[in-house]
């Protein structure tokens, strides 16, 4: 199935490099495949893998390696973000 996967801020460094100027790409993932299981192949530092959404619902982190995704969901994953 066929899901969008964005990175922001310095995640997007973690995306292919013909994919980077728009921060998401288009991914076909197994039916049952977790969050978790989805980004492991981006090698995303877990410290940075700080929110979690899934169409705009936050995944909390102890529900990242047991939830799956349906066909034209978005992933979004943001860093932690320090500012004021």
């Amino acid at each position: 199935m066929r899901i969008t996967f964005k990175l922001f801020a310095m995640l997007a460094d973690y995306l292919p490099p013909e994919t980077r100027p728009g921060n998401e790409m288009t991914l076909d993932v197994a039916a049952d495949a977790t969050i978790q299981q989805i980004i492991a192949p981006f090698n995303l530092p877990p410290t940075l893998v700080h929110l979690v959404l899934v169409n705009g619902e936050y995944i909390p982190p102890d529900a990242r390696a047991t939830t799956t995704l349906q066909e034209g969901d978005a992933l979004a994953i943001w860093p932690p973000i320090a500012g004021g």
